[in-house]
């Protein structure tokens, strides 16, 4: 199954290297790190044992901030090595960890000749996968090893356990390589169980999205733009996060309506997603009739007035959910099973997100129950636009249920923190036996 599964991926490679090589062109996508996805990495110049933590993209580098700084206080002799997937996710990645992480590298194609030559060079002690980002080639490679994985802040989707499914008996063995998996529901483990990892290496430790809090530095940068735009206490700035294709143009026009309802004239701040739309999304407010500013251009005096900021920046979302009235967050409209809401709300932020959010359907389910969060209730674009719509006049002529949002939001993240400990705990025998076997290293 092992040499289907590596013939499979060097066909779909070829397959798709004519869209790699389009978007290489186009966004510089791909290009970034090609020779660390092949395995060549500079030397690591470490002491002792080394953490190897992989981190898909922003969303598992920013809920790692955490983890990462308990480990190092726990285990200060480990070297602490991070590993992304994707061109946002390394920038990210390079500039939360630039003081606690060794090296940060693009994690390998997962043939066995680019795994070993990265495995070579890293040499870790324990392997930690954030989310369940599942690759048969490394991790076998890893239990040849004799090289702890783990998984940790674990979850499984409805969508992506049916996918699994599919291949449930290669599945079961490559689950076989994992030493532990951390998940963050009852229902996540329930699955991972199903899919047929052991029940005594199923855990269930939390979210570490909810000890994420708010990003280092977040006041500072929040003061810049506070200057820079204007931005003062009795701005309703709405904030549309982690926004895709149609969402902006549906959230451009459903501020138009509300725009011209109030007096207060409420601005608004849109955050694609991914760094490749923002010259789309440029093109939109260039054809919307508002006035728009981009926060990478140099500073203007149109700054002050702007009705949208376009945030075509990587990295200060989180760091400006303080300034916002309102926050929409996005994928959630867009089918594409929402984003992160626990950043907005530990800011104490008023919520509101689509229908489609499977991607987080536990969290959401719970800020729902709490009346924490508004959910659009229809998933068609045109109703969602509407409701939408209606939402953002009503809202914005309403401060105290905005104000009582905000509090039941913060208040849960408050009463959900410490997967942190929680999953440290569960790793603490893996480290601990990792440590033995190496004197140098000691904890505190």
């Amino acid at each position: 199954m092992y040499f289907v599964y590596s013939l499979l991926l060097s066909l779909g490679f070829l397959i798709l290297l004519p869209r790699f090589l389009c978007d290489a062109l186009r966004h510089g996508k791909y290009v970034a790190g090609f020779g660390e996805r092949l395995g060549a990495l500079t030397p690591l110049k470490a002491k002792g044992g080394v953490v190897w933590l992989h981190c898909v993209s922003v969303g598992e580098s920013q809920a790692a901030r955490p983890l990462v700084e308990e480990l190092r206080r726990r285990f200060p002799a480990y070297s602490i090595v991070v590993s992304t997937t994707t061109l946002t996710g390394q920038k990210l990645a390079r500039e939360l960890f630039k003081n606690e992480a060794a090296k940060v590298f693009y994690f390998p194609f997962d043939w066995s000749w680019t795994v070993s030559r990265s495995l070579d060079v890293i040499r870790p002690s324990v392997v930690l996968i954030m989310e369940t980002e599942i690759w048969p080639g490394f991790m076998r490679e890893c239990a040849r090893r004799e090289i702890p994985v783990a998984i940790v802040n674990g979850r499984l989707s409805h969508q992506s356990f049916r996918r699994y499914q599919w291949i449930k008996g290669f599945l079961k063995k490559v689950l076989g390589d994992l030493t532990l998996a951390a998940m963050q529901t009852e229902k996540d483990a329930e699955r991972i169980r199903a899919l047929g990892l052991a029940p005594d290496r199923v855990f269930v430790s939390g979210n570490l999205k909810f000890d994420a809090g708010n990003i280092a530095d977040a006041g500072l940068l929040a003061d810049e733009f506070r200057a820079r735009f204007q931005l003062t206490e009795a701005t309703q700035l709405i904030v549309a996060a982690s926004t895709h294709a149609p969402e902006e143009r549906l959230i451009l026009e459903a501020f138009k309506p509300a725009k011209s309802a109030t007096s207060k004239k409420p601005r608004l701040l849109l955050a694609p997603r991914h760094p490749e739309r923002f010259a789309e999304v440029a093109t939109l407010l260039e054809r919307s009739n508002l006035s728009w500013a981009r926060r990478s251009s140099p500073a203007d005096a149109g700054d002050a007035t702007c009705d949208v900021i376009l945030l075509d920046t990587i990295g200060e979302l989180a760091g400006i959910y303080s300034l916002a009235y309102l926050v929409f967050v996005g994928g959630s409209i867009a089918k594409s099973g929402g984003h992160n809401i626990l950043e907005p709300a530990a800011s104490g932020a008023a919520i509101i997100t689509g229908a489609h959010t499977h991607n987080f359907e536990a969290i959401v389910r719970a800020f729902v129950r709490q009346n924490a969060i508004v959910q659009l209730t229809s998933g068609s674009t045109v109703e969602a636009e509407r409701e939408l719509a209606e939402l953002f006049v009503q809202l914005l002529s309403d401060k105290q249920t905005v104000e009582d949002l905000g509090q039941r939001a913060r208040q849960l993240v408050k009463q959900n923190r410490g997967a942190t400990e929680r999953t440290l705990d569960l790793l603490e025998t893996i480290l601990r036996t990792a440590r033995a076997d190496n004197p140098s290293l000691t904890t505190r």
